[in-house]
């Protein structure tokens, strides 16, 4: 095979006891050619295809999904450890989501007045080309069609490569295009190396680029975009501070706080990773997140019972130790874990760090985990000027009783998104993106239908 780099296949091992889950053989230079020859072929061929008879296709692929939706979730689950219930929960969301744009989508690609007079110049959306997604393992099919759904809604092809571990969530989600009668090439999945990603950037046939990642993939995936002039989108990191005021309601803000830090094992990019508690609450919200805490059940990803599966791959769950014993030899209080799980799998116990400041590790790196950390701020001014200072800037939370108040904060914050009295999600009715070093570009709403698409002006001369 004229592979693309030394290595030769991609691997997904369970994280729940390190068993091979498949092993799938990187694409040649040749078998990358086809793939994106197929996508342009199916753009050219669809770019002019009513909208409407699209938005008919996105409802027979929540159809689909519906269908293989054990299946998928069951992969999701072996793949990267996401408890079953939620791996469930995902397939559900991305059904949901494809009947959600196939209502509202076709109007958001209407053409749009403008002020010149007579109504003589409008814009009108087209679409730029195939796209290409890389894409992350801790959401293996809800990632990629947040992004893929509105992308194609607007007459673009979709180049999946998807996280090594997780290619078989990837192939199951073209066989559910397939499925539900999309032509072939509107939907692609490519599994290449690094190099065959910037084989990709560079061909002429990719219009446009996506990622969602880390900081690390971002610089080097916006650089290569930036050096063939392709526009890209970058969905990074975040380290999403989760403000609680003197007047919040606490039994609200910690079964929040539970959720938003320790769904999908911590491995979410908008997650309640600072817990930011105003110092007059932060005695009383510890003792109640802590005991919320130790009432979530980690184990086997398989038992409907499982809150907290194993972290999805070995080498981050070491990661994440190192980083919360420099916080801890930095000064902070280790309430709960703070270890691996010895034995079978990858786990990392769940764990609650206090006494955090802003100058200790885990204030100011993003842990992607199931570890907590709570920080006392002496007011209002004071939680504000901690949430700002990190190089994230994703998304954030704010709880308190006094609406005015909050939405005052949320003037201040420097993030993507800001969600009062609840803890952060990516819903297709709102934009999702960040600021900072988490990234730029927007998915979801309307942005997320008309990011990849050329605004053309239409001027008509009515002398």
């Amino acid at each position: 095979m004229n592979a693309l780099s030394h290595q030769t296949h991609a691997l997904s091992i369970n994280p729940a006891n390190g068993e091979t889950v498949g092993s799938y053989p990187y694409e040649s230079a040749a078998q990358l050619d086809a793939a994106l020859t197929r996508a342009s072929i199916a753009f050219a061929n669809g770019r002019n295809t009513p909208v409407a008879q699209r938005a008919q296709l996105l409802l027979a692929l929540a159809g689909a999904l519906r269908e293989q939706a054990e299946e998928m979730a069951q992969m999701i689950t072996l793949e990267m450890g996401k408890p079953i219930v939620q791996a469930r929960g995902e397939i559900e969301k991305c059904a949901l989501l494809a009947e959600w744009y196939a209502a509202h989508g076709p109007a958001m690609l209407a053409p749009e007045p403008t002020l010149v007079d007579n109504g003589s110049a409008r814009i009108e959306y087209r679409p730029l080309g195939p796209i290409l997604a890389v894409m992350p393992w801790n959401f293996p099919v809800w990632q990629v069609l947040r992004g893929a759904v509105p992308t194609m809604l607007s007459g673009n092809t979709y180049v999946l490569k998807h996280a090594p571990n997780v290619m078989g969530s990837a192939y199951l989600m073209k066989q559910a295009f397939q499925k539900a009668g999309f032509a072939e090439g509107l939907f692609e999945v490519i599994n290449v190396t690094p190099d065959g990603v910037s084989k990709a950037i560079a061909d002429p046939r990719i219009a446009a680029v996506t990622l969602t990642g880390s900081v690390r993939a971002g610089i080097a995936i916006g650089s290569q975009a930036g050096a063939a002039l392709k526009k890209c989108v970058l969905e990074l990191g975040g380290s999403d501070p989760f403000i609680v005021l003197d007047d919040a309601d606490l039994d609200a803000a910690v079964q929040a706080a539970v959720i938003g830090r320790f769904q999908n094992s911590g491995q979410v990019c908008a997650a309640a990773k600072r817990l930011i508690i105003e110092q007059g609450v932060v005695e009383a919200f510890t003792a109640k997140f802590l005991e919320a805490s130790r009432q979530l059940v980690m184990g086997d990803p398989t038992s409907s019972d499982t809150y907290i599966g194993p972290m999805a791959r070995f080498d981050l769950r070491d990661e994440l130790h190192g980083q919360v014993q420099a916080t801890l030899e930095e000064g902070a209080t280790l309430l709960l874990g703070g270890h691996p799980i010895e034995g079978p799998g990858n786990y990392y116990a769940p764990t609650v760090l206090a006494n955090v400041t802003d100058q200790m590790t885990s204030f100011k790196q993003e842990l992607f985990g199931p570890v907590a950390s709570i920080i006392s701020a002496r007011d209002a001014d004071h939680a504000v000027a901690l949430a700002n200072d990190s190089e994230f800037g994703l998304t954030a939370s704010i709880f308190s009783n006094d609406p005015a108040k909050a939405r005052e904060i949320a003037t201040q914050l420097e993030t993507g998104g800001i969600f009062i009295n609840a803890y952060s999600v990516s819903d297709p009715r709102v934009a999702f993106g960040g600021v900072k070093k988490s990234g730029f570009g927007r998915e979801l709403s309307h942005f997320g239908v008309r990011e990849f698409c050329n605004a053309q002006t239409v001027w008509v001369d009515r002398r």
